[in-house]
């Protein structure tokens, strides 16, 4: 140590820790600023002397900088920008979110796109009175309903004739008795707010065209729209003033392209990278909140504590496989029928969301992820239409008849796929009408499914080359949404013989289903079951977990929402016996079907809801396995044979009867047969958007002998509450859970949700991450499959 200095910092009093600093100490200090802020600048031009940078160069905004108060001490290895002015924009062109820059462009973004929003609505609201006297509110609640709306006018003060809202929808139509009156409530209420939404004002143009469809039907002439004749437009309040009268021009909408495949203008390789990026940010996302929802005075698990070292990742992100077929790949379009914004009955995709008014269709021709035979039954289906003495779907009112066509293909078998003309490679195809046969005329119903079997079967003979159809299928949904219970009845239509012009038979109850190939298997596929719509990169993905799930002959595996079989089966002759579980009826028949076919008889599929019956399927299959591990210990034998009783339909109606009333599951071994024993326990998860139920979660924690769980994740975010759930230590600190009178759980996200529920799991030892990978089923799509490795 320095003599003088030692003797300088004797001789300064000791200042008290909450002592403002002497004026001595201020002038100090801001000499060092100074010098600091010298050597920044210095260190500045230095840089830029340079001739090449880093590619991230300056792309952000330095931390440390804004932190001291505009001084860093890294130097000239700083890369990190100092100012606004000094930042530079991205490689992609963005800029670093945190700016000044960036923000103001975010907020002029969210401006324009609220300026050019419109809303479409298709379906005839009210047909009576001047529609000059009608206007529509905008972002109001979505759980008001007509007495509410009307009760908010009032309290404003607003006189009206009549005002409508239904329960769902953003948007609500109130009519006038005179101008006066209209232009006074522009005057109250353009620029409300209600909660945190402010309440637009938008026009209604009238639409007659459901007046000329009417007269044509009677006539039974086709419909052309006329000029001039519009279908209730909701422009923005930006296209009128003062409530005068718009040009009835409406704002275009954005097209089925952009609604469906929004990735469709972007190369397929910066689709895939951008599909990686975003799981990374939402893997990111399932480290923080697992890193919350750890308890109190128990240590961090070892995958969080090594995130650090990865970026903040959970476990490494191994790339993105690629879909073999970019282009036509989806064996099943769900084609919705409605009027398009020129006021035509249409098949094909909607433009927006029910909830904001947008009802209107547009056809399908130029989404990318549609086959062109997809394409030419739906635009058969809409040549029908015009002529149909039926009406369409009215999604306001809930009447009307024809809903929904859905188109579902089959391949041929062990066949490469054509990337150029990927219909050549469809061998079978399926149609499901969605009609609502409430108040309508039996003998009409009649004689309009036999004239819509009539036009498929001569739409399909017409095309070069002629188009596969191998069976036609009704389906009468009575509800408000299109998406159907599974039990939901179904009936099968004949297909007519063109050359003969004979008509279709009555309505048939028979089965009616296709075939599609997965691994050189063969699998049945009904109406209504669940089959991945991208049949060759599903392959890949079932590949990628059969690898993972480290199989052998003495596994058992649990397929968890297993659909018609197709992950299970093509893993079967790997493992020594599948359990399947699935709540769909069709699926579980056809999944048994499958193993049929296949020559398949390792495998047994329940029909039940898994979070009813895993808990009880995993401890019946590990007790017997326990019990004859044991017994064999005691004994000094070998191990038991590897064999399984064949369970026969007596059995399986037992279980499901036994799963309905609540009770426990048996699957006991017949006297004189012996069970396999199971040294490897392995379960694959491939559950629906909404994610795995608690109970699920619960049966695969808390059970010790499952050591290994494959997620397959078609959604992402619901995958970073399951693992929370999963993979976060437990307690049995009762303080710790938290009161179960909290109803706070409704308001709360995937994240926050698991987070809670996690700290009322049970005592248990929990998973960890191990490896992730994405498989892109949906090309030109946001959407992505990932498959995460859980171990314990």
């Amino acid at each position: 140590m320095n003599t003088d200095d030692s003797i300088d910092q004797a001789s300064q009093p000791c200042a008290a820790p909450n002592q403002p600093p002497s004026l001595e100490d201020q002038a100090r200090k801001r000499k060092r600023e100074d010098g600091c802020d010298e050597e920044v600048a210095e260190s500045r031009s230095q840089l830029d002397t340079k001739s090449s940078h880093h590619s991230l160069h300056k792309t952000s905004l330095c931390s440390y900088f804004r932190r001291q108060s505009g001084c860093c001490s890294h130097g000239e290895s700083c890369r990190f920008a100092h100012s606004e002015d000094e930042l530079r924009p991205r490689p992609d062109g963005t800029w670093d979110p945190t700016s000044e820059r960036a923000k103001k462009l975010c907020a002029e973004k969210e401006g324009e796109m609220e300026e050019e929003r419109s809303v479409l609505m298709t379906e005839v609201l009210d047909q009576s009175g001047d529609t000059q006297l009608s206007k529509c509110l905008v972002h109001l609640p979505r759980k008001w309903s007509s007495d509410q709306l009307r009760n908010f006018l009032d309290e404003q003060g607003v006189l009206f004739k009549s005002a409508k809202k239904k329960k769902g929808m953003t948007v609500g139509f109130v009519n006038f008795e005179t101008h006066e009156q209209m232009k006074n409530a522009i005057e109250v209420l353009e620029g409300r707010s209600i909660g945190n939404k402010t309440v637009k004002i938008a026009d209604v143009i009238p639409r007659c065209y459901d007046d000329k469809i009417k007269a044509a039907q009677n006539r039974q002439q086709p419909i052309e729209p006329e000029a001039g004749c519009e279908e209730v437009v909701l422009l923005s309040s930006n296209d009128f003033d003062n409530g005068d009268k718009v040009d009835g021009s409406a704002t275009k909408p954005r097209s089925a392209r952009d609604v469906v495949t929004p990735l469709a203008h972007i190369p397929y390789e910066e689709q895939l990278e951008r599909k990686k990026n975003s799981l990374m940010q939402i893997l990111k996302r399932l480290t923080r909140n697992a890193r919350k929802a750890c308890p109190n005075g128990i240590l961090f698990p070892e995958w969080i504590v090594k995130s650090r070292e990865i970026g903040g990742l959970p476990c490494k992100l191994e790339g993105i496989i690629d879909s073999p077929l970019v282009n036509g790949y989806r064996n099943k379009c769900e084609f919705s029928v409605g009027y398009s914004v020129h006021g035509k009955p249409t098949v094909g995709f909607m433009l927006g969301n029910f909830r904001e008014g947008v009802t209107a269709v547009e056809e399908p021709v130029d989404c990318p992820n549609v086959s062109k035979i997809a394409c030419k039954y739906a635009s058969v289906f809409q040549e029908f239409l015009q002529h149909s003495a039926l009406p369409i779907w009215n999604r306001f009112n809930n009447t009307g008849f024809w809903r929904q066509l859905t188109v579902r293909e089959g391949r041929y078998p062990q066949k490469e796929p054509d990337v150029e003309s990927p219909e050549t490679d469809i061998s079978e195809v399926m149609l499901m009408v969605q009609i609502c046969s409430v108040g309508s005329d039996d003998d009409l119903v009649h004689s309009e499914l036999n004239k819509m079997s009539e036009a498929f079967a001569a739409g399909a003979i017409s095309n070069s080359p002629p188009l596969p159809l191998t069976a036609l299928v009704i389906q009468d949904h009575k509800g408000m949404s299109n998406a159907a219970p599974a039990d939901t009845p179904l009936f099968t239509l004949q297909i007519p013989t063109v050359q003969n012009n004979s008509s279709a038979e009555a309505l048939s109850t028979g089965e009616a289903w296709i075939h599609d190939y997965i691994s050189n298997l063969q699998f049945c596929i009904s109406p209504t079951a669940f089959f991945q719509v991208n049949t060759l990169a599903a392959e890949k993905l079932y590949s990628l977990a059969g690898n993972w799930a480290g199989l052998g002959p003495d596994t058992l595996l649990f397929d968890i929402c297993c659909g018609t079989g197709t992950i299970g089966l093509t893993l079967a002759h790997c493992v020594g016996m599948v359990v399947g579980i699935e709540m769909n009826a069709s699926a579980v028949s056809d999944a048994q079907r499958n193993a049929e076919i296949n020559g398949i008889k390792n495998c047994r599929f329940v029909c039940a809801k898994a979070e009813d019956v895993m808990d009880a399927l995993l401890k019946e299959y590990l007790n017997e396995h326990l019990q004859q591990d044991e017994a064999s210990k005691l004994s000094g034998g070998d191990e038991a044979k590897i064999t399984f009783p064949e369970i026969g339909p007596d059995t399986e109606e037992h279980l499901n009867k036994e799963v309905a009333k609540g009770g426990d599951v048996s699957l006991s071994a017949e006297k004189g047969q012996e069970l396999q024993i199971f040294k490897n326990v392995v379960a694959i998860v491939d559950p629906p958007r909404g994610g795995l139920h608690p109970s699920v979660i619960k049966a695969l924690r808390t059970n010790a002998w499952l050591r290994r769980l494959v997620y397959i994740s078609c959604n992402p975010e619901t995958l970073v509450g399951n693992a929370i759930e999963l993979c976060t230590p437990s307690t049995d600190d009762k303080t710790e859970k938290g009161s179960k009178r909290n109803q706070g759980w409704r308001n709360m996200g995937n994240a926050a949700l698991a987070r809670r529920r996690a700290k009322s799991m049970p005592v248990s030892e929990p998973f960890q991450p191990v490896k992730a990978m994405a498989v892109d089923l949906f090309p030109h799509t946001p959407h992505c499959e990932m498959v995460m490795l859980l171990e314990r």
